[in-house]
């Protein structure tokens, strides 16, 4: 796959997209959504003092991923992972780091993932990928399939498939599966392993056969019997 296209599928993430989205609504109703955790704040009570910290750092994260989320968006990857001492901005390693146990700091270990893989920086974006706590159903698709790209880039292939493969059974559809499932045999077909090729490439034809990657498995069967 190529990287055109890996920055293609993410720009399409829905996980990436949904967050963008957020952060907008975020930044034009801050005072709202401030006034909601205070809310909760008081509501919890017995445990104020603990929620009060847990909820000012999910605050102060999510104030920050503002500055890095914008500079991922004008694919400034440099500064989105480090920030900029001239405008006193923070990126996405600063956010991990300073806020570690927050949903910003976990969302941020996939856009540092991104900016590492599109500075060539192939283990650092496997490492913070290994550390990203993937979310449910159909958002935890691409970041999985994403950290099959970067292990396939690595060499690993026998990993890379099996994460492929995890990618098209994390949420299943008529989508994103038989794509995912289509990379696996791919990859299992590069690395030197036809049966698990075989495998794969043959669900997409027998279970996706009206999907738009039934043609390219179909081909790769074809390419696995001549071999044969």
């Amino acid at each position: 796959m190529s990287r055109k296209q890996v920055q293609e599928d993410l720009e399409s993430d829905p996980l990436l997209e949904t967050f963008s989205k957020a952060q907008n609504f975020y930044d034009q109703r801050k005072s709202t959504v401030i006034g909601a955790i205070v809310a909760v704040i008081v509501i919890v009570g017995g445990g104020i003092g603990y929620y009060y910290y847990a909820s000012a750092q999910a605050e102060e994260a999510q104030q920050l991923m503002s500055d890095a989320t914008t500079a991922y968006l004008n694919s400034d990857y440099e500064r989105a992972l480090s920030g900029s001492d001239a405008d006193f901005t923070v990126g996405f390693q600063q956010i991990i780091n300073n806020y570690p146990r927050t949903d910003a700091a976990n969302l941020a270990r996939y856009y540092a993932a991104v900016c590492e893989y599109n500075l060539g920086n192939v283990q650092q974006a496997i490492s913070y990928m290994e550390e990203y706590d993937i979310p449910d159903g159909i958002l935890g698709v691409g970041p999985i399939s994403f950290h099959a790209v970067v292990t396939t880039d690595a060499g690993n292939y026998e990993k890379a498939a099996e994460l492929y493969v995890k990618a098209a059974e994390w949420d299943e559809n008529d989508s994103t599966t038989p794509y995912n499932y289509l990379e696996a045999a791919q990859v299992y077909h590069d690395a030197g392993n036809p049966e698990a090729a075989e495998k794969y490439a043959r669900i997409v034809v027998d279970q996706y056969g009206d999907s738009n990657h039934a043609g390219e498995a179909e081909k790769l069967l074809g390419m696995l019997a001549v071999s044969n």
